[in-house]
């Protein structure tokens, strides 16, 4: 299952009132795993930034005025994005924004939909955690991931931080790093050693009926939100 964690940030807090993206941060999994593969770009909006949104993300409009417009980066965003899950936190926003963008171009297929489904984060962690703060920075509490390094936002930064709390949120690390699958055992060796001890004594504690039933519930979840590997 291949998923592309995204964010943006933009001039301002909804399209409507004619706010643009000013930068865009994309992080691939495969199968629950990072493959290294990133999408990053700072996009000129062609418009002032608005004090309070340049307050959190740090950007200023000199900054981006060399950057390309999003017309320009369209169908390579596009390209990365095609066939994925995109994972997104507070989706509506971000979609909103890329569907603006891309109506703004007269673009052919405006709709996300067309390229990619979604999953928002922040449905996941509301169904999850109701009645809890379920934001970016309090999912990084809640999950122990590190944001130390964010002194203000930024697209990919949130990414890499929603990549982390997303695989957390959803069934623990399963390789934040890149790193090479283990070398399978063979047949005879170490594990076949440690079955012929007869000195252990295991104790198993199996689950309750009101547990698998708890756990059902929770792969169900999952899977409503767009996909359970243990179901497959």
């Amino acid at each position: 299952m291949r998923q592309i964690v995204l964010d943006t940030e933009t001039t301002g807090l909804s399209p409507l009132q004619g706010h643009r993206i000013i930068e865009i941060g994309c992080i691939e999994l495969i199968n629950r795993r990072r493959t290294g593969r990133e999408y990053h770009r700072f996009v000129n909006p062609e418009r002032d930034i608005d004090e309070g949104a340049e307050r959190v993300h740090g950007i200023s409009r000199a900054e981006l005025e060399g950057h390309p417009r999003f017309a320009e980066i369209a169908d390579e965003l596009l390209e990365f994005i095609r066939g994925a899950e995109l994972v997104i936190h507070n989706a509506d926003f971000d979609v909103g924004f890329l569907e603006h963008e891309l109506n703004l171009m007269k673009h052919l297929q405006p709709l996300i939909s067309h390229h990619a489904r979604v999953l928002d984060t922040l449905t996941l962690a509301r169904e999850m955690h109701p009645g809890q703060r379920n934001s970016l920075d309090a999912l990084c509490k809640r999950y122990e991931v590190d944001s130390s390094r964010r002194d203000v936002h930024g697209a990919l930064i949130d990414a890499d931080l929603l990549a982390n709390v997303y695989l957390a949120m959803t069934g623990g690390q399963t390789a934040l790093l890149l790193e090479p699958e283990p070398e399978p055992v063979s047949r005879g060796e170490s594990l076949h050693a440690v079955a012929l001890r007869s000195d252990l004594n295991l104790v198993v504690v199996r689950a309750s009926g009101e547990e698998i039933l708890a756990h059902q519930a929770f792969l169900k979840r999952i899977q409503e939100a767009g996909g359970c590997l243990w179901r497959e």
